[in-house]
């Protein structure tokens, strides 16, 4: 005897989460919290973007990891420098309460057993190696924010060996589980459910949790590999998600979950939609998906389907680092005319940002022999085996070597009046003692005059060795109080919630390494707890549509 598998499955409970990453796995918690119901939803294994993060927490003010390390930060101090970064992102009182509760939050986590180490990194760097876990993991020591606020080792990288976003979210999994979420994964939302009055009142979903136990753990390691290493090879992702497809219109059933008092959208951003990137964001096609395959926008339009807007669907966060090794943040970053083209000690993603957005993507990292030579110097005690690798690569691969720098230029391609220009300017500042013309701190600035020069191409292209990681920052748009979300009147809509990167917040006008997951978690809590306190008197008896 077969089952029918059209007929749809019920289900209830007090608060229902899609999507089971940092933001999703943050609000179950804190809705459990407040001693309700939850259920958490996730269209593949759970964890998203951050399980496969670099798992660097965005968090000062004084922390008790900056504290063990002797870093001196306050509240003022966080918040000066968050202001040059955020802009108008968020209000000035949300980024007050987030900078307020920064060292709280890395206390929450450490309750629920994320892991965090005080060993300071001694050197600037994009990401740390496996002996350091708290550093400038921003554009702290960069002059336009030093002048501003003293740098301060903010990024609370969480302890663990490599890319450590799963110790991240495996402990909070766990603690949600233990608390009493119910985690459906292989489950994708379809729709959202509203009574008469249109409050938001449960979800419609697809669900593989009655297929065969086989089917299951096929269908388990198929979703792990679409993540990873699916990111960084798009055609075995494409291919993967084609046989998940299969897979769920074999398998997969309709199931009906009721939300007592509130769903809360946690599905990630729209990077892996090239549609949209193109729609939004057309000059960022050709960097790395920093996503999985459920960062495709179906969150957002699950609330747009509802009466939800967007905002700033054209911030696109694209990250050319040239550090480590660390010596590479005295060469100077020039484009095509030769031209400099940002203070070298910036964090990358503004480095990403000025090459894209001004420079037509294309970047050169120019650097004499005594500074190529320290870099190799620093290649295996700075760097991971990743790190190793995209260097390695790029000086053997993706650079040119030449006696001067006129014939280094024209091996570029890059106009050789303009580089003997910007390298005359550069050599003159220091000669006369006055700032770098682009305000590089003066312990980052180097004579450039030692041949044989080296013109390393940063340019944002494909490539497999040395790609541009970029993730989407904007999104669907939330009471920044509450984080309901809400119409194009303004007004909350009824029992929908959002966080992460499915809404805009905290980094969605600069992105610095960590500030992403600590939006997560921030907004994520938000969530979960106005969601939880939603009453029963609230929620209306009028019938769903």
């Amino acid at each position: 005897m077969t089952r029918d598998r059209s007929a749809q499955e019920t289900e209830s409970t007090d608060v229902v989460v899609i999507g089971f990453g940092a933001a999703g796995v943050c609000a179950a918690i804190a809705a459990r919290e407040q001693g309700v119901q939850v259920i958490a939803l996730d269209r593949a294994n759970g964890g998203g973007a951050t399980a496969i993060s670099g798992g660097i927490v965005y968090a000062g003010g004084g922390t008790k990891v900056q504290q063990q390390a002797g870093v001196s930060d306050n509240f003022e101090q966080m918040l000066a420098y968050l202001r040059l970064e955020v802009g108008d992102a968020v209000s000035d009182q949300t980024l007050a309460s987030f900078v307020r509760g920064s060292s709280e939050m890395i206390d929450w986590l450490t309750k629920y057993g994320v892991p965090f180490d005080s060993t300071l990194c001694p050197y600037k760097t994009s990401f740390p190696n496996n002996r350091y876990y708290l550093y400038h993991s921003g554009s702290e020591n960069a002059g336009a924010f030093r002048s501003h606020t003293p740098p301060v080792q903010r990024g609370h990288r969480v302890k663990g060996r490599g890319t450590s976003g799963k110790e991240l979210y495996t402990p909070l999994a766990k603690s949600a589980v233990a608390l009493g979420v119910q985690f459906h994964p292989h489950t994708k939302a379809r729709k959202l459910v509203q009574d008469s009055a249109g409050r938001v009142t449960g979800v419609e979903a697809f669900t593989m949790s009655h297929a065969p136990a086989r089917v299951r753990r096929w269908y388990t390691t198929l979703a792990a590999v679409s993540t990873k290493p699916g990111i960084y090879y798009p055609p075995l992702r494409r291919m993967v998600e084609r046989r998940l497809g299969r897979l769920e219109r074999r398998y997969a059933r309709p199931v009906r979950i009721s939300a007592r008092r509130g769903v809360i959208v946690c599905a990630g951003g729209f990077i892996a939609n090239t549609e949209w990137v193109q729609r939004f964001a057309p000059q960022y096609l050709t960097g790395l998906q920093l996503g999985t395959s459920g960062d495709d926008g179906s969150g957002i339009a699950l609330a747009q389907s509802v009466g939800a807007v967007t905002e700033r669907m054209d911030n696109v966060s694209a990250w050319r680092f040239i550090t480590p090794p660390s010596a590479f943040i005295s060469a100077i970053v020039v484009d095509e005319k030769g031209q400099r083209i940002i203070d070298e000690s910036r964090y990358g993603a503004a480095v990403g940002q000025a090459m894209v957005r001004d420079h037509g993507g294309k970047g050169w990292l120019l650097a004499d022999a005594a500074l190529m030579k320290e870099a190799r110097r620093q290649l295996i005690e700075q760097t991971l085996w990743f790190q190793r690798a995209q260097v390695a690569a790029l000086m053997l691969t993706d650079s040119v070597r030449a006696p001067s720098l006129p014939e280094v230029a024209r091996a570029a391609g890059i106009d050789p009046d303009g580089l003997l220009a910007t390298v005359e300017a550069h050599n003159s500042a220091i000669d006369a003692g006055t700032p770098d013309p682009t305000g590089k701190p003066a312990e980052f600035v180097r004579r450039i005059s030692q041949g044989p020069y080296t013109l390393l191409n940063i340019s944002v292209r494909p490539s497999l060795l040395n790609p541009t990681p970029m993730l989407t920052l904007g999104g669907i748009k939330v009471d920044e109080r509450t984080g309901a979300v809400v119409d194009d009147a303004g007004a909350a809509i009824p029992g929908l919630y959002s966080a992460g990167r499915t809404a805009t917040g905290i980094c969605s006008n600069s992105y610095v390494s960590g500030l992403s997951i600590a939006d997560c978690v921030f907004a994520g809590r938000r969530a979960g707890t106005h969601a939880a306190a939603e009453s029963h008197d609230q929620t209306s008896d009028h019938p769903a549509r």
